[in-house]
């Protein structure tokens, strides 16, 4: 026992108390443990304070961009891919849970599977979520990448991606990094031209929704589609 990290007997107390009382533990213990698996040889204490201290939750912790990991000591490319792929975990299952309805009955739906796959990030993406004729998830892909305040979207692309997946209608959605649900004009611009070009085709544009990593905004909701 003489030759264990002294951090040792604390990690396994802890791990006693998750399985007995997982309620209990306090976030930095909780942030602890989980890093204990990525960087199992240090005291992880330390890092899992630090970063409470500088995001101010285990929420924000958790949906930190993994880039900015590093500048905490400790921390290296191993809790970088942790971050990354809880992430991806958090997505998926939210993706699941949409796709396991029946039919996309509230904006809400997709903005939370939106939310969790978009709202994070540091750089606009455009995705389009595509539905059949009784509303029922088909799928949803990248449309387009742009930077930190805006996104090229063409009316090509998006009519181009429904016809491929032979979907009915569609719900546009994109994020903003800034925190900001709100559209701006550019989005109020975008939602009418793509309103008008799927029109055109026979397309029903169902919805465009904004999402932060907390809030979304919907036209449907707001009654401006």
């Amino acid at each position: 026992m003489a030759d264990k990290p002294h951090y040792h007997g604390h990690r396994q107390r802890l791990k006693e108390r998750l399985r007995q009382a997982p309620s209990q533990l306090a976030d930095y213990e909780i942030l602890e443990l989980l890093l204990a698996y990525v960087i199992p040889r240090r005291d992880t204490k330390p890092m899992a304070k630090e970063l409470l201290n500088r995001y101010g939750s285990l929420r924000g912790v958790l949906l930190a961009r993994p880039e900015e990991l590093s500048d905490v000591k400790g921390l290296g490319p191993s809790a970088e891919v942790f971050f990354a792929l809880f992430k991806e975990v958090r997505a998926r299952v939210e993706e699941s849970q949409v796709r396991a309805r029946e039919v996309l009955s509230h904006p809400a739906h997709a903005a939370q599977m939106a939310m969790s796959r978009l709202g994070h990030l540091s750089i606009e993406e455009f995705w389009v979520v595509l539905v059949d004729t009784k509303n029922r998830l088909i799928g949803w892909e990248r449309i387009s990448t742009g930077t930190v305040n805006e996104t090229a979207v063409y009316p090509r692309e998006l009519i181009g991606k429904v016809l491929e997946r032979k979907a009915a209608s569609c719900i546009i959605v994109h994020n903003h990094p800034g925190g900001d649900p709100r559209p701006s004009g550019l989005d109020n611009e975008l939602t009418e031209r793509l309103k008008r070009a799927c029109d055109e085709v026979g397309i029903k544009l169902l919805d465009h929704i904004i999402v932060t990593d907390d809030d979304y905004f919907s036209y449907q909701m707001q009654g401006r589609l």
